[in-house]
């Protein structure tokens, strides 16, 4: 089964290296077209980017700030800032378009080594020591990536990427720059069935577009961060995936993507095989934007399979935003009773776990046009028995937070972006900017 997915992402890379000499040998009378995409609510944007030939740039971000209390008593009160920003500069130049993109997190200093409260969170580690209920920060450095397309025909373009840090060919579109996730401040509990990737020392990516397909094969390190947030944790290529991509049209995008993880966790041994699906819908009407995505995903470990699947929709209408996500996945039943790492039979114990977030925002502020809003959300768990004496029967969950956002520029937000989006035919970003309160 890994034998297989090496050799279609060897065979990608082959097929890409034969368009790229066939697309330098016709760049002259090929000029590049959008042929492939709907001429919907994005046209305006890709026509831009087309006549446009010197740099142009976007950016894109946030911060909560918030006041966190997790229900039960594994839960806790406390007040942390998680944030991002996002720039990307691209032009056109006489062999495709270029982009340098960069994703940059304060998390270390404004959330901590510790990350923040979230029951039945697991992944990654602390002190030597698994990190339980809590959803780990994010590095500083999340992307630095560079970027290239170049345009075989009408239809079919190569894109190229490499990062010291960035994400691969895995997945769905990670939490932070859905569309339909854009105001929930928490990270699904699922993160590491579907998205944990996304930040990874070290990705080459070769992607080939055709009108309303992508396909996508990566080989990057595997290992995830560790609790060392300022630094760079390069390691090996050892690891591979591959994504197919279909975009019917503008508001939808469907993803298949599988991967083989080399000794992801660093307290876990053993690989993970990564398998994910997901459809996502995103439709902009005036001033009125609503999103939903949903995903299934699958790890593959030496302790059997870990199986977890969500929805999660948000409405934006005027000033006002409604948010929800829904999560169903198997969690590991003794490492959340023991906050160990335990071999043998117990290791292989997985018990399903649910959970049901509801919350808006309401935009208060715009300032040079910053965007901020006050928003709350509410979080309700279904536990199962062996899990209720450390958590209880039915905990509930809440955050109360002011969220702000950086000007988002004529071209809107990056919402729905991945580091090898291809840069021409597709949307690259939803021009959606709210409206002054």
């Amino acid at each position: 089964m890994g034998f297989g997915r090496r050799q279609i992402v060897l065979a990608l890379c082959a097929v890409g290296t034969f368009l790229m000499a066939n697309g330098a040998r016709t760049q002259g009378t090929a000029p590049p077209s959008d042929a492939s995409a709907s001429a919907g609510q994005q046209e305006p944007v890709r026509m831009n980017m087309q006549m446009n030939t010197g740099w142009q740039f976007m950016q894109d971000g946030i911060v909560f700030a918030e006041f966190n209390h997790q229900g039960g008593p594994r839960g806790g009160n406390e007040f942390v800032a998680p944030n991002w920003w996002m720039g990307m500069a691209t032009r056109e130049t006489s062999r495709g378009r270029l982009a340098f993109t960069s994703m940059l997190s304060l998390d270390p200093a404004t959330v901590g080594k510790a990350g923040y409260r979230e029951i039945f969170q697991a992944g990654e580690a602390l002190n030597g020591r698994p990190l339980i209920d809590r959803q780990h920060p994010h590095d500083l450095f999340m992307q630095l990536a560079v970027v290239w397309r170049v345009p075989i025909n009408s239809s079919t373009g190569l894109t190229l990427a490499g990062a010291p840090v960035g994400d691969p060919a895995l997945g769905p579109v990670a939490f932070m720059h859905r569309a339909s996730a854009a105001d929930n401040p928490t990270a699904p509990l699922s993160h590491h069935t579907f998205d944990s990737q996304h930040l990874s020392f070290g990705v080459v990516t070769a992607a080939v577009d055709h009108g309303p397909f992508v396909l996508e094969g990566s080989v990057f390190n595997g290992r995830e961060p560790n609790e060392n947030r300022w630094d760079f944790d390069f390691g090996p290529l050892d690891s591979f995936s591959g994504r197919l991509w279909y975009r019917p049209n503008d508001e939808w995008e469907l993803q298949a993507s599988s991967g083989h993880l080399k000794s992801p966790e660093a307290l876990e041994p053993g690989n993970i095989v990564r398998s994910t699906a997901s459809a996502s819908w995103t439709r902009k009407n005036g001033a009125a934007i609503s999103s939903v995505t949903a995903a299934y995903g699958r790890n593959e470990t030496d302790h059997g399979p870990q199986n977890a699947l969500f929805v999660e929709g948000s409405r934006h209408i005027d000033m006002n935003t409604i948010y929800g996500r829904f999560e169903a996945l198997q969690v590991e039943t003794a490492l959340l009773q023991t906050d160990t790492v335990l071999e043998g039979p117990a290791a292989n114990v997985k018990d399903p776990v649910f959970a049901f977030t509801i919350g808006g925002v309401r935009d208060v502020l715009a300032w040079r046009e910053f965007e901020g809003g006050i928003g709350a959300d509410v979080g309700f768990y279904g536990v199962p028995s062996a899990l209720q004496p450390m958590y209880s029967s039915h905990p509930v969950s809440f955050h109360v937070f002011f969220r702000l956002r950086p000007p988002a520029g004529a071209m809107g937000r990056m919402w729905n972006m991945r580091m090898s989006q291809p840069m021409a035919g597709h949307s690259m970003a939803m021009p959606m900017n709210h409206p002054t309160p």
